[in-house]
């Protein structure tokens, strides 16, 4: 199952409340995800050059790393997560979408060369139009990107091999 990694102050103030660590486990649980662990971003940074463990006064932002179902890619970034704990505590309706209706001087055309539809069959794109992103909404969604890579198009490669 995939893990993401969010900042706890971040997807708090996007939940609109706090919880302490025992609470958000207890939410995770009745909602079917796991709150796999508790660690802060320089802990990761020192995991990750294997460095000792320093001390732990200040360590920087809290980040909890949740599991998440493997089939709930809306659940693999920050937005989406709180977007559906919102719903599950209903603070939220669920929302409903609907496809624009523009006119053809509007639309665009998405072009898949043929070398590309040998290594990656099915594309699938959008266009957002009247959405405004900052600096860590834009980080976010590239973020997103990678994640719906590494899962679904793993998964449809790995398939297509067999």
């Amino acid at each position: 199952m995939p893990t993401v990694s969010v900042g706890r102050d971040c997807l708090f103030e996007a939940l609109g409340c706090t919880y302490t660590d025992e609470e958000f486990d207890e939410l995770c649980f009745q909602f079917g995800i796991e709150l796999d662990d508790i660690t802060t971003e320089k802990a990761i940074q020192r995991k990750e050059k294997h460095l000792e463990e320093e001390g732990v006064e200040d360590d920087g932002e809290t980040i909890y790393k949740i599991e998440v179902p493997a089939n709930r890619y809306d659940l693999l970034c920050l937005e989406g997560l709180a977007q559906a704990l919102r719903i599950f505590n209903g603070l939220d309706p669920i929302p409903t979408y609907k496809v624009a209706n523009i006119g053809k001087e509007s639309m665009l055309e998405m072009r898949v060369k043929t070398e590309t539809s040998k290594i990656r069959p099915y594309v699938v794109c959008a266009v957002l139009r009247g959405v405004t992103l900052d600096e860590a909404k834009y980080n976010s969604f590239i973020e997103l990107q990678d994640r719906l890579h590494q899962n679904i198009c793993r998964y449809y490669q790995n398939m297509r091999a067999i």
